[in-house]
């Protein structure tokens, strides 16, 4: 076909925007296709009544803070929208599901009557492509009575369903820059954390939902050891481009936008492995729940006790909004395999704590606590689903800040969530790096892993599975049942004055202890009280000896002086393990125990 001859639709910004009436409602188009030069012909316009439609903006406006003539009706509350909040009132947001927008727009029940929009050059079949913003651009439009595209040709022209009709648009004005590049800002030390905390979750052959956000954005650094990873994602930013580069994504990238710099532009211009389409079709729970182990990384504000999360309001201020995370993170439980994630710092930049006893008025709930599976904090994760309020409460409170989980647990005990004998002793960080996989002298293979506080019904269920010989071995009586201060005493832990370690099998999600381990340091000695349970289908496979090894480390590592240990007489395994032991090892008898001391 002959290229569309568009002489006579070409116009100047001013030109173009001037059939702006007073009172119209104008769609701008999305992010990094944000269309500057029509924007700031329009604010120069200065129309009375007329108010702008879009869901995500980039630096709108030239001033700093930024300024407008006109009210905004917003998707999403990004920082440009959120400079603009105040006793004006310029912003109104809309809280719904990006999904539902197309329809919004489709139906006529939100009137458009103008779009500007950015495009790449119009093709020989009459169509141009919206490149990079497919999002709810492409619904507005169709939708809008009249269009105006700044066409650059720069913009990449992107494969699957970004081509919008060339007689859709009455006013072309040429623009020949650089197409928006948005880097995002280096993360912290809390936000770092959290991403390598959440790519521990993520398996070989998984199919990413990257988001909006820092922390979906940095996990991607820690996945480039993993293997034929797909991506079906609202948007897609520059780490993605790093990964395809270590052979890491092989699999098809669906997305609806992208936000990145010209790498990323390049990578996806004319690439026929990059499919571009409407948001509500990313965003289809069907579609989504077809992946296999689908991955939601939804980065939320505020979450309270019972696991109810917002994601709209910051320091009661808005910010951020519905967008697509519920969408996602729906499909991704109802994916086989998936993985539904929810992460925040454990800390508000006003210094709140962002692990709350309940959510204040103003965060309105975005994803309810029946849908929440995992929540990741800088210290440490906590998994929900299944468990109870007062396991959930224990299980957040433990990735809460150190500073804040005493007034948590008040609070949760205030509310009746939990016990008044309750106990927490972590005050640190989740200890993942002494996480590892070992294999038995048999050839099964267990997760050898610090515990948690909430480890506490799994280690009551052990001690249940224990012979009578076991637990009189282990406890130095008999005993029926352990009880939940004795439980919460082997596995809520300080994790440097007191350790315990736990060998788990089974999926993350519903872990089975099969052996645990634990010390206390006297500070007045130096040395630390060592003890040990093994469910008796685990033992004789060198598991005793391996948790025993994992102590003797740690302590070393945290300044103890060496380890104590009491052990029945006639109780010829235990003794093997800690004779085998690299330290000084002394015994005294008494009272039928043999007392031992293992000096490093």
């Amino acid at each position: 076909m002959v290229q569309p001859d568009l002489h006579d639709r070409q116009a100047s910004a001013a030109d173009a925007v001037s059939v702006v009436r007073p009172g119209d409602r104008v769609f701008i188009g999305t992010a990094c296709a944000t269309p500057r030069e029509l924007v700031h012909a329009l604010e120069e316009l200065n129309r009375p009544g007329v108010t702008l439609v879009h869901f995500l903006t980039d630096r709108f406006g030239a001033d700093d803070p930024p300024q407008t003539n006109y009210r905004q009706r917003v998707f999403y509350v990004g920082r440009d929208m959120r400079a603009l909040q105040g006793p004006m009132r310029q912003v109104e947001y809309l809280p719904l599901s990006i999904a539902d927008v197309p329809r919004l727009l489709e139906s006529g029940q939100m009137r458009l009557d103008v779009a500007m929009v950015q495009v790449a050059p119009p093709d020989p079949d009459g169509t141009c492509s919206l490149g990079i913003s497919v999002d709810v651009t492409k619904s507005a439009v169709m939708a809008a009575d009249t269009v105006i595209a700044e066409v650059n040709p720069a913009m990449p022209r992107t494969a699957g369903d970004s081509r919008i009709p060339v007689d859709r648009i009455a006013y072309f004005v040429p623009v020949d820059t650089p197409v928006i590049e948005y880097e995002h800002p280096p993360v912290g030390e809390a936000a770092e954390q959290i991403a390598r905390y959440a790519a521990r979750l993520i398996d070989h052959g998984s199919t990413l939902q990257i988001g909006l956000g820092r922390v979906p954005n940095e996990m991607l650094a820690h996945l480039h050891n993993r293997r034929e990873l797909a991506v079906h994602s609202d948007v897609i930013t520059d780490g993605l481009v790093d990964l395809v580069d270590a052979g890491a994504v092989t699999g098809p990238v669906t997305t609806s936008w992208a936000m990145g710099t010209r790498r990323l532009y390049d990578l996806v211009d004319d690439n026929p492995g990059f499919t571009f389409l409407p948001i509500d079709r990313i965003c289809d729970p069907a579609a989504i729940a077809s992946r296999e182990r689908m991955v939601s990384i939804t980065q939320a504000f505020t979450i309270d006790l019972t696991g109810q999360v917002s994601t709209e309001s910051l320091d009661g201020e808005l910010y951020g909004g519905v967008s697509t995370g519920p969408a996602f993170h729906r499909g991704a439980l109802a994916s086989p395999g998936g993985a539904a994630i929810v992460c925040l710092t454990s800390r508000t930049p006003a210094g709140r704590s962002a692990i709350a006893a309940e959510l204040d008025a103003d965060e309105a709930v975005a994803i309810p606590r029946a849908d929440v599976h995992w929540v990741i904090t800088e210290y440490g994760t906590a998994y929900l689903f299944g468990r109870s309020l007062s396991e959930r409460a224990v299980a957040l409170i433990e990735i809460a800040h150190p500073d804040e989980r005493d007034a948590l647990l008040q609070a949760a005990m205030e509310r009746g969530l939990v016990s008044k004998r309750q106990q927490l002793h972590s005050r640190t960080a989740y200890p993942v790096a002494e996480i590892r996989d070992v294999e038995l002298r048999d050839g099964r293979a267990v997760e050898l892993r610090p515990t948690r506080t909430s480890d506490a019904a799994a280690m009551q269920e052990l001690f249940h599975r224990l012979s009578e010989e076991d637990v009189e071995t282990r406890f130095f009586q008999k005993l029926n049942s352990l009880t939940d201060t004795a439980a919460q005493y082997l596995c809520s832990v300080d994790y440097e004055e007191e350790m315990a370690f736990a060998a788990v099998t089974g999926p993350t999600a519903h872990e089975r202890i099969v052996a645990a381990s634990c010390y206390y340091l006297s500070p007045a000695t130096g040395l630390a009280e060592v003890a040990y349970m093994v469910d008796p289908d685990w033992q004789g496979a060198g598991l005793g000896g391996i948790l025993h090894r994992g102590l003797v480390d740690y302590a070393r590592g945290h300044g103890a002086r060496g380890l104590t240990a009491d052990v029945l007489l006639g109780n010829s395994r235990m003794m093997r393990i800690f004779e085998g032991g690299d330290y000084s090892l002394s015994s005294r008898a008494s009272a039928g125990v043999n007392e031992l001391t293992m000096l490093f």
